[in-house]
């Protein structure tokens, strides 16, 4: 990771994923830190693991759909257009 010095969006998808890039979080679960998406600064975007598995913790997060993807398809936007 010290080598990728142009990274400018890091998708941190699911509980492992979670625990390597956000020790920090380590007293969250995987929703906690998912709702806590802003505190972690542009660069960071915490995640839910896109599993068919969970359709039953996106049905019972709506705020996902709702805050964290628009979010999201902002960022990745910014960045294709070099901001």
């Amino acid at each position: 990771m010290a080598g990728l010095t142009h990274i400018k969006l890091t998708l941190v998808v699911g509980q492992y994923a979670k625990a390597w890039h956000l020790p920090q979080s380590a007293t969250l679960n995987i929703t906690d830190t998912v709702k806590a998406w802003r505190d972690y600064g542009p660069a960071i975007m915490p995640l839910p693991h896109p599993s068919p598995r969970n359709n039953i913790w996106l049905k019972r997060n709506p705020w996902f759909g709702e805050e964290v993807v628009p979010a999201l398809q902002r960022r990745v936007k910014q960045i294709l257009k070099g901001a």
